[in-house]
Order: structure tokens, then C-alpha cells, then sequence
């Protein structure tokens, strides 16, 4: 890994180079990193700004979606120009302006199985800032067969929940925290409603959390949920551990078959 830096680099990157906990080498770590961001809206838009501020080298946006006026309530990245864009279209041009130093990639496709089979190989780490359950699940899936580490958001109403899941490392994917997620019915933000800033606040948290994986920080090792309740004014997190019956695991796979 080299740690070779522009001027440029040095002059846009230097408060996060004073930071003893990041330096040189977190800087470059950040660099040389490629990360997946699923979901380009109230999630995606605020974490996707936080990653391209931080100087990630490859950011990669997956979404088929196209801007209305009622996302911009909460999808900061965009404006109202971009009404009618693609959402990844419409974001790899505002990203790029905030850094012209790192490179977009666009996949302009919804997230099943088969396209995340294509995509997610090609990143270090995948963000999931999705809002049904039948796409979270497939996104874990990808990230158990692929061996990657998978940081989950979700914002409803006032309140958000957060997760790291390293199933490549022993630890417990999606489908571990809710077994039964494929057969729940669950409101997306525009059947319920959604606070903006909630998916300000969680979306820069889920930044934070990429951060920590890619700069290998101390304390990013146990998996657990957060869950943050904007009304209340309440942060709580809880330990999470693989569920033995979970069936995408392929030490459950092998115990199936055996």
C-alpha cells in the first residue's frame, strides 16, 4: 500500500490525517478502498456524500430508481434539477463534485440476485441502504456467498437501526437477526413516513461504520445492533451472534447435507 499523496490529497484529507487514530495510513487504506452503496436515497444519498468527502477510491452506486419531488424531503445529494434523473445518474455527478478525486461507478439495475451476483464481487465492502426486506435479504445472501462485509441501515419514521455483518469472518448475517423477514409486511417510507433528518443521522452513522471497517479501527469486531429512536432521544445496541439454523451459511449448508 503505498502512501504517496498530491498536494491536493494532502490539503483535502489533512483533518482526517491529524487524527492519530486515522493518519497517513487510514488515509491510504481509504484510498485504495471500493465500496458498494445499494439504495441511492435517504440512506444511500447521505452516506454516499460522507464516503466521497472522506476520499473512498471507488464508490459504487446501485439503483434503477428515478428522482421524484417527494424524495428530495430527505435526499440531500440531490436537487431539483435532477427530478426525472436516474438516482445513480443524478448522483455520480454530484459525488464527483464534491471529490473529483475518486471515481463513481454506476449500476443502473435493481438489486435480485442475479445482478448482485454480478456486482457485489467487485467491491471490498457493500452498504445496504435498501427499504423492503425481500432486497435486504438477497443483498446479505450475496455478501455470505461472496465473503463480504455488509453494513445495514434502515430508517422508519423517527427511528433507525444499524448493523455490521462480517459472515466471512464467523459472524451472523441479516437473515440471522430476522429469520422471518421474507413473509413480514412491512411499510416503506412512503406508505408511513419518514423523518429527513433521521436518514441524515443514519446514513452518516452507516459512513462511519464503512470507516472503521476499512481503516481496521479498534471495537469494530463484535457485531451488534444499534437502534436509535429519534423521539425518545434514545441510542441502545445489542449484541448479535449467528443463528445455528440459519440456512445461507455454508457451515449450516454442509450440516444439512451431511
Amino acid at each position: 500500500m503505498t502512501l504517496d499523496f498530491s498536494d491536493d490529497e494532502l490539503e483535502r484529507y489533512s483533518r482526517h490525517i491529524l487524527l492519530p487514530q486515522v493518519g497517513a495510513i487510514g488515509q491510504a487504506r481509504l484510498k485504495n478502498a471500493s465500496v458498494l452503496v445499494i439504495g441511492a436515497g435517504g440512506l444511500g444519498a447521505p452516506l454516499s456524500q460522507q464516503l466521497a468527502a472522506s476520499g473512498i477510491g471507488r464508490i459504487g452506486l446501485m439503483d434503477h430508481d428515478i428522482l421524484e419531488l417527494s424524495n428530495l424531503q430527505r435526499q440531500v445529494l440531490y436537487g431539483t434539477k435532477d427530478i426525472g434523473r436516474l438516482k445513480v445518474e443524478a448522483a455520480a455527478d454530484h459525488l464527483s463534485d464534491i471529490n473529483p478525486l475518486i471515481t463513481v461507478n454506476t449500476h443502473a439495475v435493481r438489486a435480485t440476485a442475479d445482478t448482485l451476483n454480478d456486482v457485489v464481487p467487485e467491491y471490498d465492502l457493500v452498504c445496504d441502504g435498501t427499504d423492503n426486506f425481500e432486497t435486504r435479504l438477497a443483498v446479505s445472501d450475496a455478501c455470505v456467498r461472496h465473503g463480504k462485509t455488509l453494513v445495514s441501515g434502515a430508517v422508519q419514521g423517527f427511528a433507525g437501526q444499524l448493523a455490521v455483518f462480517r459472515p466471512q469472518h464467523g459472524g451472523p448475517c441479516y437473515r440471522c437477526l430476522f429469520p422471518e423477514a421474507a413473509e413480514t409486511e412491512a411499510a416503506t417510507c412512503g406508505q408511513s413516513g419518514v423523518l429527513g433528518a433521521a436518514t441524515g443521522v443514519m446514513g452518516s452513522l452507516m459512513a462511519v461504520e464503512v470507516m472503521r471497517e476499512i481503516m481496521e479501527l479498534e471495537g469494530r469486531e463484535d457485531t451488534r445492533l444499534m437502534m436509535w429512536d429519534a423521539l425518545a432521544g434514545t441510542l441502545r445496541s445489542f449484541p448479535l451472534a449467528r443463528d445455528p439454523a440459519c440456512p445461507v451459511h455454508p457451515s449450516t449448508q454442509s450440516d444439512q447435507h451431511a
